[in-house]
């Protein structure tokens, strides 16, 4: 009887010993089809040689909207690659996108897109740093603008800024120069990376002017805005495009001082 006893009584321990040990260790085993994985953001990884930042991600443009206009800047993977304007209403004005490259305000950049409704007209050529907002035109009277944005690091390789030539530097770089009596000088050059230069060679208060247009198009005219002063030149880039047609102006902030008959190359 007492063997009896002690065997019962050691069985009980025993499967009380299992039972607790399965309680302790179950809630630590879960399904297999319960574990989720950690989702990890695919991050594109630039090679060495690469001139891409890390903190470009993104393959969507940054846009910015008026009523009647879309500017954007995108990087060379998305629908609008460099920046770009596009027409939104049928209307009497016509958009335009006004930027800044890299942080420097001595020079301003403008396309004007004159293609009409639907149509999108840019550069592929930006810098590092493009501070750009949308605008609305009436010839050359600008009657709407909206917010300025600022983005980084979507051009594969930027434009960098170039800030300390002088218009006898920009003249002895170019293959062709114009100039007006206002103090105003253009000129470009095309080699494998076609370039133009706004240069003020006055001192006063008017703003030199590069008014031109690329690659034969009408509908699309740029204007580099040189406001740093004297014996200063803006630079803009165009990749391989032509220059087509070009001229000098001035400016009194949007009051045209003087210019000149457009030229053809």
């Amino acid at each position: 009887m007492g063997r009896t006893l002690f065997a019962a009584v050691v069985m009980a321990a025993v499967v009380f010993s299992k039972e607790g040990a399965a309680a302790k260790v179950a809630p630590r085993v879960e399904p297999r089809t319960a574990v989720r994985e950690p989702v990890v953001a695919q991050v594109p990884v630039a090679s060495p040689t690469s001139k891409t930042s890390a903190t470009s991600v993104s393959e969507e443009p940054e846009c910015v909207r008026i009523k009647g206009a879309e500017a954007c800047v995108g990087p060379d993977g998305s629908d609008r690659p460099g920046i770009t304007i596009e027409d939104t209403a049928r209307d009497r004005y016509h958009p335009a996108v006004e930027y800044y490259q890299n942080g420097y305000l001595g020079t301003k950049y403008v396309i004007h897109n004159l293609a009409g409704e639907g149509e999108v007209r840019g550069s592929r050529e930006i810098g590092k740093v493009v501070t750009f907002r949308a605008a609305l035109y009436k010839g050359d009277r600008r009657v709407k603008a909206g917010r300025w944005k600022t983005v980084q690091n979507m051009a594969k390789y930027p434009v960098k800024r170039e800030t300390r030539v002088t218009p006898a530097a920009a003249r002895a770089r170019a293959k062709l120069c114009t100039s007006t009596k206002g103090a105003a000088v253009t000129c470009f050059a095309e080699r494998k990376t076609s370039y133009v230069f706004a240069c003020d060679t006055r001192a006063d208060k008017y703003q030199a002017r590069a008014e031109y247009f690329v690659g034969g198009d009408p509908t699309a005219r740029f204007e580099i805005h040189q406001l740093a002063g004297l014996n200063t030149c803006g630079k803009a880039e165009h990749g391989e495009l032509r220059i087509s047609m070009y001229r000098a102006s001035v400016f009194d902030d949007r009051r045209q001082v003087a210019t000149q008959l457009y030229r053809y190359n």
